[in-house]
């Protein structure tokens, strides 16, 4: 079965949560936090820290916009669905800062459980991460709930 966005609604892995608005603001400090040290590792030549801490600059600056709409995630790949069909596909974000989640996403995964990494995956994943973070400030800097401000 191909994984969609409604299939993670159906399973459960992305669900209604209305209290997810008060989470916005922690997830960006989250985020903001994860990319300085994944910058940091990256000048200590931490090639596997700085991409998996890149990796997970972006996966909060997601939980951010995702909570910043009333769900919450339950599952990685299921974030990256909910944010192609909430915010790319509603225009509020370009599909190549969406795809930087799931570029990351993998070469996390290959750092993490394969001990294989790079530090040309390190700086693609910082660089994304910096690209996905300013985006998503500047989305919900023009949200209606004022959350970001």
């Amino acid at each position: 079965m191909r994984i969609t966005f409604k299939v993670c609604i159906d399973k459960r892995r992305i669900i209604r949560f209305s209290e997810a608005v008060y989470l916005v603001k922690d997830e960006l400090k989250d985020a903001v936090d994860d990319l300085k040290s994944a910058q940091e590792e990256f000048k200590k030549e931490g090639f596997k820290w700085a991409t998996i801490k890149g990796y997970y600059a972006i996966f909060h600056a997601a939980r951010a916009l995702l909570h910043s709409v009333g769900y919450r995630e339950r599952g990685h790949f299921c974030l990256y669905l909910a944010i192609k069909e909430l915010f790319v596909k509603e225009g509020k974000m370009e599909d190549s800062i969406a795809e930087d989640l799931k570029y990351s996403m993998g070469l996390r995964e290959e750092a993490d459980y394969k001990r294989s990494f790079s530090e040309k995956g390190a700086k693609a994943s910082i660089k994304a991460a910096e690209r996905f973070l300013k985006t998503a400030k500047d989305i919900l800097k023009n949200n209606d709930t004022k959350i970001a401000r």
